[in-house]
This record gives C-alpha cells, structure tokens and sequence, in this order.
C-alpha cells in the first residue's frame, strides 16, 4: 500500500487525475470503477480539462461505477446516473455504450445484481478502482459488517451515512435507504486500486482503513490484503496516521 499525504483537496484531486490519466494513456481501453459524491468530484474536473486541453482520449474506456440509490430514476438530479453526466461523462468522449451504471429501478433486483457482476467480468474486471470512504470506512455503499465475500447486492444505508448524504437532498426523508453496490469481492479483483478522502471527519475511517486490522465493521480495512493500493488524502485525513 503506497501513501500520499498532500496538503489539500485541489493537490488530492490533481494526484488522483494524474494516475487515471496515465492509466489511459498507458491503456486506452482501459477498464476503470468509479465513485460519485463531492471527493471525487475535482478529480473528474481535471480529467475534464485533460481533455479538452491535450485530447485525454476516453473513447476506448470502459467505466462501471460502484453504486446507485434505489428507487430514483436516471433522470433525477440526486440520481448516480445524473451526477456522472453533469459532471464527467458528457464532457468527455467516451462511447455511452461503454458506460455501465447500476439500475436503481430494476424489475428483478437479485437478477439486475448478477447481471451487473456478468458485465465486469466479461471486460475483464477493473484495471483501475476509484473509491472514496465513508466516515464509518464504508466503501462504495458496503455498510460496517458487510460480507467480505459479496459481489454486487442491495445494502440497506445506516443512519450515519443517510445523514451524511442528506446535504444533497432537500430534507434528509429524501435520502434514498437502501441502494445496489458493488460488493467487497467485487472491488478487490480491481487490478489496481485509489482511495481518496479529505477532510478532518474522515480522519478515524482513514486510520481504521489503514491501521486498524481487517475487521468487517471498518470495510475499507480490506484493502489492506489487496496487492496494488494508492491512498491519497489531504494532511486533514492524514491527521490520526503515525507520523
């Protein structure tokens, strides 16, 4: 597991661009995970401007992302489908038929879970994991004491991470409760994988993902037992690592 402690979101998300950028270009049809929320969202931005300043080329790439909130359609603003739109997909030139994203509104939620598992590993798996942590070490929407084991499947979200996410919503009943993820297993067969936090209230989760010991009720401790991990965190995540 390599460490990056930088010294602020902005030189986070610059480092985070800079390893996805050589990833493609290294590979271009690259497969890579990616995650939603406000941590990964400058890194985005800057791959963005990769692109339309020294021609990034996506149109080769493969994207899953790692999760969707239950019951919102692709449409609606709060929706993982919207945000990856507006924020990344539509400002780059990947093909849309590359682009895989849960289904939150599935007819058949254990068939839509195994289908979703199908496609990655049809593609080979993820060449590059993106992930962002929770503050209880949650990774994508694996609550504390998930299965290690599990593959992609319906999470019912804890309260900590309901509250969390409500800054998105109008009031915090909005907040979806339950959501499709990919599993455990499934993030580490990713070749190679980037957690990113920032922030001081995503100090203790750093540390329990790092230090901790493997325990299922910090998930992003698992980590530790994959073979290629980069941890990128401003020096406010970094505050509880040894010095």
């Amino acid at each position: 597991m390599r460490i990056i402690i930088t010294e602020s979101y902005e030189e986070m998300s610059t480092a985070a661009a800079r390893i996805v950028a050589g990833q493609l270009y290294l590979k271009p049809n690259s497969v890579l995970g990616l995650a939603t929320g406000s941590t990964p969202l400058l890194m985005y931005q800057k791959l963005v401007q990769v692109h339309e300043q020294i021609g990034l080329d996506f149109s080769e790439a493969i994207s899953f992302n790692l999760d969707e909130y239950l019951g919102l359609e692709p449409g609606n603003p709060q929706s993982y489908h919207y945000f990856m739109h507006e924020h990344f997909f539509d400002k780059i030139n990947i093909k849309p038929e590359n682009i895989y994203i849960p289904n939150g509104n599935p007819d058949d939620l254990a068939k839509e879970c195994k289908h979703y598992d199908t496609l990655i590993e049809g593609k080979g798996g993820m060449d590059l994991q993106i992930l962002g942590i929770g503050q209880n070490a949650h990774i994508g929407f694996n609550e504390p004491d998930i299965k290690f084991e599990a593959t992609t499947h319906k999470v019912k979200l804890d309260e900590e991470t309901i509250e969390a996410n409500a800054r998105f919503f109008t009031t915090p009943k909005d907040v979806p409760r339950y959501a499709i993820s990919m599993g455990i297993k499934t993030i580490m067969l990713a070749k190679k994988v980037i957690l990113l936090a920032n922030g001081k209230n995503k100090a203790e989760a750093i540390y329990k993902a790092i230090y901790g010991g493997v325990r299922p009720d910090a998930p992003a401790s698992i980590l530790q037992l994959h073979q290629d991990v980069i941890v990128i965190v401003d020096k406010e995540a970094a505050a509880l690592l040894p010095k």
